[in-house]
């Protein structure tokens, strides 16, 4: 795996109604780019538009930590919010 890129954990942060995929607070899984096992895929397509940044060593300098930022799954009705966190390069 290329060293310059950055492992991401992703965490459950919150999660209302019934997850159809079965995740709950506290689920975590661990990327460098490809879908973790056990984790959603629509969950997952709609937090790479916010993954890539972090895996490439951008940062969102909206937030305390710029190595951090949110997203939520396309379910509305049954949303699930994930933390993205840069962790370290994805060789090491």
């Amino acid at each position: 795996m290329d060293q310059n890129i950055y492992k991401i954990k992703i965490k459950v942060t919150s999660q209302k109604g019934k997850c159809e995929a079965g995740h709950k607070v506290g689920d975590e899984f661990e990327t460098a780019g490809l879908t973790p096992p056990g984790m959603c895929i629509f969950a997952f397509s709609s937090i790479l538009p916010s993954l890539t940044p972090l895996m490439f060593g951008g940062q969102f300098f909206w937030g305390e930590d710029k190595d951090v930022t949110k997203c939520v799954c396309p379910d509305g009705e049954n949303p699930v919010e994930f933390e993205l966190r840069r962790v370290r390069k994805a060789g090491k």
